[in-house]
């Protein structure tokens, strides 16, 4: 039995969503100087995905968070947090020794911008990784479940491939 969820549930979730994502990038921003960071802003971000599938449909939320894009951005995340220690290590430092980006013979001032910089990127690839898992997460659970109760997808595809 298919019900229709209610108008003010749907208009509500709809504006709802860019102040939790908004919400996300804060609390990325944040991370370094108090509670939060990359892997609370991903889960946050990635909160918006499955209110919208909980109450728009598997099919509407799927469009949104297509697999092919999570599949390529929960590896690129983890690249992008290697990448920034691979260039430390590349600049004489350690790994993730940050105050080497701002290269040899900086100022303090330098290192510690350097320093901020390469943590909220680092910050930034865990988010990146964090959102496409729990996105992934929630939709390949909500598949079966889904595909289980025959609900069409509206997305035209083969639930079973």
């Amino acid at each position: 039995m298919r019900t229709e969820k209610s108008p003010v549930i749907r208009y509500v979730a709809l504006r709802a969503v860019p102040f939790i994502q908004l919400y996300a990038l804060y609390v990325l921003g944040h991370g370094e100087d108090g509670p939060g960071g990359g892997f609370q802003g991903g889960v946050i971000f990635a909160s918006s995905f499955v209110l919208m599938a909980l109450v728009y449909g598997y099919g509407t939320g799927r469009k949104g968070a297509p697999e092919k894009i999570t599949d390529i951005l929960a590896p690129a995340g983890c690249v992008l947090y290697a990448g920034i220690g691979l260039i430390c290590l590349l600049m004489g430092g350690a790994f993730l020794e940050y105050g080497r980006l701002a290269g040899e013979g900086a100022s303090e001032a330098a290192k510690h911008s350097a320093h901020h910089f390469g943590l909220i990127g680092i910050e930034a690839g865990v988010m990146i990784t964090v959102t496409a898992s729990m996105i992934t997460l929630f939709f390949e659970m909500a598949r079966d479940a889904h595909v289980d109760h025959g609900q069409d997808d509206d997305d035209g595809e083969d639930d079973d491939a």
